[in-house]
């Protein structure tokens, strides 16, 4: 018993080490990127409320359809907003800084702008970076895109303003989630428009400056406070025609941008769903996430896949031992406590993929829950195989469609039926013939027997020498199983009749049977030890039948009182009397069958 179990812990450590190593090569390679990228959008980027000292003067469709599309501008009507905003010391804003491309000259107000930028001080404009087509792989895998060049704003608002590159990037999703913070280009670093805002913002106001995290290449992920129109907006046209009062912007961060859809500036980001997200919003969060020191990076993937790895082994372990429903119940709670442990140490600067446990828990307990129902199938298919040889094989077929049958370990009371028969002059006719020849009687003998008992549903309990004990009503439920007990009596006596002759032109010699059959109750079940298990039937009524047999001479059926009173009607019987039997203080009345109503 030891020896199999071992053979069969031995065949489970392949399908362990299967599993803990996919998952930890899906968390290092990261396959399904796509798919992970998803949930951990799902659960990082969940709303956690934006910042009131953030505001966004937005170019929405009002302020195009008042002024008209945004290229025909002169440079003036910018001047004018710094103007509006700075008119007193109590409306000024922190930072002010305008998400609108302005490169070259246009004739119209560029030295004007330019001058009013410079008074207010608290400007940031942007440029664009030029990224070249053909990219590459660095040593960890990321692809990079070389600068090629800029497209700076015009040199007087530059000189004029800090300048911050606008650009970011999308990942192969088209999604936006992470930022770059620096570029380096032509012998110089140039920094992201948020990242110089806040710098601004936070020489302004006199705040220390925070250090995020960056992955080697030098890229953070964006922790989203806010979804598409969670940041306040302000319509343009609203703050030029003073609808807005200018102290509404006092000590904020002013970001201003396009927001409206023909302007061509907005873009899918983790928490949009099927919206999108104006660029201006986007910087908004970004910013938003320097103040708050929220951003994050992809961890070490080899050790979070080798913690991942152990892990899977235990659950494996734990499908294996458990029931499906216990097992399902530990998957879903291991599942459960990584997702909550991985969102924590998002929250923390460090990000994890959330895919790839809970797939391959889910796939191996799959598998888990079809190799035990192959198991299980193999089992019963040899239980109903063993059982072939003791119960009528159409009532075994018939069981296993129905499926409703249960074999309990020990003992169970039940009523049954027992039928005992015996060879008459076997011990004779073995003194006087060759042993072979024995054996062929005998098996002659057997077979008659137990075709007998199988045709009337009955189990085939044991031989014992040239007796044969069988039972009716065990260890499955039998209709009527009174009837066809004595039924196959009848068909031994009337078999035994016709082997009579076979055996008396072939051998030289005859045999008779003698049968008894009784019924009441009696204890069913497994009987031995843990080593040497017999199924079988053991009581007062067992003994009976067997007494019952032993009176019976040849050619004859006798029953008990019992059984006749249950079938008297069905019955054609000699009173034989009150026969002594051992064990039984008065005796037992008995009858001898001569006829079966309804059989033949």
């Amino acid at each position: 018993m030891r020896e199999k179990k071992n053979h069969i812990a031995m065949a489970r450590i392949p399908e362990i080490l299967a599993a803990s190593l996919l998952v930890f090569l899906l968390c290092v390679t990261n396959l399904f990127s796509k798919p992970d990228y998803f949930l951990r959008d799902k659960l990082y980027q969940i709303p956690r409320g934006i910042s009131n000292s953030i505001k966004i003067i937005g170019i929405d469709e009002a302020t195009l359809d008042a002024y008209g599309p945004l290229q025909t501008w002169p440079r003036s009507r910018y001047a004018e907003l710094l103007e509006v905003l700075g008119k007193t010391a109590e409306s000024q804003p922190s930072v002010i800084g305008f998400d609108i491309q302005f490169s070259g000259l246009t004739g119209e107000g560029d030295d004007g702008f330019a001058e009013a930028a410079s008074k207010s001080g608290n400007v940031v404009i942007v440029e664009e970076l030029i990224y070249g087509e053909k990219g590459y792989r660095d040593a960890g895998g990321v692809m990079h895109f070389p600068v090629e060049g800029i497209s700076k704003p015009y040199d007087g608002l530059g000189s004029a303003c800090r300048v911050g590159y606008s650009n970011v990037s999308e990942d192969s999703d088209g999604i936006v989630r992470r930022i770059l913070p620096a570029e380096n280009f032509g012998g110089s670093t140039h920094e992201a428009f948020s990242r110089v805002l806040y710098d601004a913002y936070c020489e302004k106001e006199g705040l220390e400056k925070k250090t995020i995290p960056s992955d080697k290449s030098g890229r953070s992920l964006i922790n989203y406070s806010g979804k598409p129109g969670d940041y306040e907006m302000i319509p343009l046209k609203d703050v030029l025609e003073g609808k807005i009062d200018p102290r509404a912007f006092a000590g904020s961060i002013v970001l201003v941008g396009a927001y409206a859809p023909g302007m061509q500036d907005n873009y899918k980001v983790p928490n949009s769903g099927s919206d999108q997200m104006y660029g201006v919003e986007i910087h908004a969060n970004i910013l938003q996430s320097y103040l708050d020191g929220r951003f994050s990076i992809n961890g070490n993937p080899y050790h979070y896949a080798l913690v991942l790895a152990l892990l899977m082994i235990l659950l494996q372990l734990c499908f294996r031992r458990f029931k499906p429903w216990q097992s399902f119940l530990i998957m879903v709670l291991t599942d459960g406590a990584v997702i909550a442990s991985v969102v924590m140490l998002n929250e923390r600067g460090r990000t994890y993929p959330i895919l790839y446990l809970p797939l391959v828990a889910l796939i191996f307990y799959i598998y888990t829950l079809a190799v035990h129902y192959v198991e299980e199938v193999s089992k019963r298919r040899k239980v109903l195989q063993a059982f072939k040889k003791y119960v009528a094989p159409e009532v075994v077929e018939e069981i296993a469609k129905k499926g409703n049958f249960e074999i309990k370990l020990g003992g169970e009371n039940r009523d049954i039926a027992v039928l005992f028969v015996d060879i008459r002059g076997f011990t004779t006719m073995s003194e006087a013939l060759e042993p072979e020849k024995v054996v062929e009687i005998l098996n002659e003998y057997l077979a008659l027997t137990t075709k007998s008992i199988f045709d009337n549903g009955g189990t085939l309990d044991k031989f014992v020498g040239d007796a044969t004990m069988a039972v009716f009503n065990s260890p499955f439920d039998v209709e009527d199983y009174e009837y066809k007990a004595v039924c196959a009596a009848m068909d031994i006596v009337k078999g035994g009749q016709e082997l009579e002759k076979v055996l008396l032109e072939k051998y030289g010699r005859c045999v008779g049977f003698g049968v008894g059959v009784h019924c009441g109750r009696a204890v069913v079940g497994n009987v031995g030890c843990e080593f040497r298990m017999d199924f079988t039937a053991i009581g007062d009524t067992v003994n009976t039948a067997a007494r019952l047999e032993a009176n019976a001479g040849k050619g004859q059926v006798l029953i008990s009182d019992v059984l006749y009173e249950r079938l008297k009607d069905r019955i054609s019987v000699n009173e034989i009397g009150r026969i002594p039997l051992k064990g039984k203080s008065n005796g037992v009345m008995v009858y001898e069958v001569t006829q079966v109503e309804g059989h033949e």
